[in-house]
């Protein structure tokens, strides 16, 4: 990149890629999972994906800091994309034929919706979907701060690059590797507790990060910090799921990952802000301020979503009853 624009059109083209590849990943398995275990396939994508995070960032740390900042961490990249094209060529399947076996039973369910329409749903008009969405984003409003605040706090601390490396690693290891247990956990508790909970948790870590002095204490904040989000990212998605009907279910997805994935500009932005205008500390310490005011609004206000835990609305978007699901929905038995 020899100037600035080139950086932002290289962060717009990633940006196409997750709401391509990364969103269907995540709705092709909600399509082949019945009700009961979209935690469990969930917690697996997401495994997937911030495992890779956790190990690309380490290794990109370490050859960086071997060699040189660019371009050798950067061939890492050029191969996960060779990988993942050859991959999801040779071996993904169309699962629209899942759908349409799940609208079969769902009633008033199987209704398409405008865009417009949903989004209004997902944003203001449903009692529990903006519930959702505003979750989704404060939890990324953390992770656009943590980004991009905690290797400039850590360096202020006098810690060289290896040793931030490993610090931001552990935070997407644990994230990772956390949802493994709390995607399929979701499904046997039901969505909220693990909402509110993982919510106050990642409070927890990111004040304990400003707190806390020395490498085993910045260490376990940042695992905390993991477990929390680990207990709210897939389980965000498959409450969403829990509402949304198969007609229009991939569209909610997408209204909520909108809003989710805008935390990471707004959390960016506003810790720049902040931290130019009070100090790293106190922008780190505000973020953790608005998530567990957030986890606050969700004890207060959100309702469990499992259809086995309490009855699953499903229906027409902007309806605010909750109708009863077919006998096959309730049972799990939309997968053909």
């Amino acid at each position: 990149a020899p100037h600035w624009g080139w950086i932002v059109g290289a962060n717009v083209l990633l940006g196409v890629n997750q709401s391509l590849a990364w969103s269907m990943t995540v709705v092709m398995k909600i399509d082949m999972a019945g009700p009961r275990r979209r935690g469990l396939v969930l917690g697996l994508n997401e495994f997937a994906g911030y495992g890779g995070v956790a190990l690309a960032s380490l290794a990109a740390g370490y050859i960086a800091a071997v060699s040189a900042l660019r371009p050798q961490p950067y061939l890492l990249g050029l191969g996960f994309v060779a990988i993942g094209l050859l991959a999801s060529a040779a071996f993904a399947r169309e699962t629209r034929g899942f759908v349409r076996h799940e609208t079969r039973d769902a009633g008033d369910g199987a209704r398409r919706a405008g865009l417009a329409r949903v989004f209004a749903t997902v944003s203001w008009r449903d009692p529990v979907l903006p519930l959702l969405s505003q979750g989704g984003l404060v939890t990324n409003l953390k992770d656009g701060m943590a980004w991009g605040l905690f290797p400039i706090y850590f360096a202020s601390k006098g810690l060289d690059l290896p040793t931030i490396a490993l610090i931001v690693a552990i935070y997407p290891a644990v994230w990772g590797a956390g949802q493994l247990v709390t995607g399929p956990l979701s499904d046997r508790l039901g969505r909220r507790r693990l909402l509110v909970g993982g919510m106050w948790l990642q409070a927890l870590g990111i004040g304990a990060i400003v707190l806390a002095d020395g490498l085993p204490a910045w260490l376990a904040a940042a695992a905390v910090m993991g477990l929390g989000t680990a207990m709210v990212y897939p389980t965000y998605l498959a409450a969403v799921s829990d509402i949304a009907a198969p007609a229009w279910r991939a569209s909610a997805l997408g209204v909520y990952r909108f809003w989710r994935d805008l935390g990471f500009a707004v959390g960016a932005l506003l810790a720049g802000a902040v931290a130019d205008a009070l100090g790293v500390p106190l922008a780190i310490g505000l973020t953790g301020g608005i998530v567990f005011a957030s986890g606050t609004w969700l004890a207060l206000r959100l309702r469990e979503t499992h259809p086995v835990h309490s009855p699953a609305r499903v229906g027409a978007p902007g309806r605010h009853a909750w109708p009863t699901r077919s006998a096959a929905a309730r049972r799990g038995d939309e997968r053909p």
